[in-house]
């Protein structure tokens, strides 16, 4: 039987060809190597408490259109604004109408930026290194084991970063033969979109010491953030409510301080968005070389 991912699957393998044919491996490679790199990911994940990963993404298949005029780069600076650490963006086009130009115009800010994607070519890699991504998904679930090593490994030798997503038992011990040093618990089984709230603490225990550990899908608001924190996360991915909040800075405000354990409403505000206002005057002064096209050359 055919499921959600195999069709997203089909759908990466057919964009990769048709990239590779507009442009060689080798040739992007090049490209890739004289854009800037990102801030690291995990570095930017690995303080104290629990660190926010705000997701930018305009639809998906199991709720369909979410916000089909979101601007990338409004929206993530509004995330960094707010006490991000970090920013993750859809690039799949089918089912959550992204592209390589929401991360490019993200990771000019200054934030490290996470290419959310269904991964199954170096190509995508060195695609997202390009666009001045800091990391990039790989979903366990996605891959056999061979092409999940080698796609890490060739994510390493691009200067990025890796976040490995899990989502059973199983799919962590193959985290822990690769050496997966972030590691994300999906909590939605990406064949079926069901959603499991247990999954993470399920899991947490039988990540590898060292790893920081990422809560994926189902955290909506500061009590989640709290129970993922109790339950051993080092961050947590947040998408759908930050993007339907009428306020995305002050949602992300309220995760932030939930993460610090600190109360989630009253004085906490103003320092945490004064602290993301400075990375984002920061990123706002980087130039932007990723070498970007018309979106539809892209996708």
């Amino acid at each position: 039987m055919t499921t959600y991912l195999d069709g997203l699957l089909a759908g990466a393998r057919r964009r990769v060809d048709e990239a590779r044919a507009r442009e060689p491996l080798e040739a992007l490679r090049e490209r890739a190597r004289e854009a800037p790199r990102g801030p690291a990911f995990r570095e930017a994940l690995a303080g104290s408490g629990v660190s926010v990963i705000a997701e930018v993404k305009r639809a998906s298949p199991s709720k369909g259109t979410i916000a089909a005029d979101l601007n990338a780069p409004t929206q993530a600076a509004a995330y960094v604004a707010g006490g991000a650490a970090a920013v993750s963006v859809l690039t799949e086009p089918d089912q959550f109408a992204g592209n390589l130009l929401d991360l490019a115009d993200v990771a000019a800010l200054g934030v490290p930026a996470l290419r959310k994607d269904f991964l199954v070519d170096p190509y995508q890699v060195w695609e997202a290194r390009a666009a001045g991504a800091a990391a990039v998904l790989l979903i366990v679930a996605a891959l056999d084991e061979p092409t999940l090593a080698l796609l890490h490994d060739e994510a390493r030798a691009a200067g990025l970063d890796v976040l490995v997503e899990v989502h059973d038992a199983s799919e962590v011990a193959a985290a822990t033969r690769i050496d997966a040093d972030v590691v994300g618990v999906n909590a939605r089984d990406l064949r079926t979109f069901e959603l499991d709230r247990d999954g993470f603490a399920r899991l947490r225990s039988q990540l590898a010491d060292g790893v920081l550990a990422v809560a994926e899908s189902g955290v909506r608001d500061a009590a989640d953030v709290r129970r993922a924190a109790e339950e051993g996360a080092d961050a947590v991915l947040v998408g759908e409510t930050l993007v339907r909040a009428r306020d995305p800075r002050a949602a992300v405000v309220e995760l932030v301080a939930a993460g610090a354990g600190r109360p989630t409403s009253g004085g906490s505000s103003d320092a945490t968005s004064d602290a993301g206002a400075e990375r984002l005057a920061d990123g706002a002064a980087r130039t932007d070389v990723a070498g970007r096209t018309d979106p539809s050359e892209q996708e």
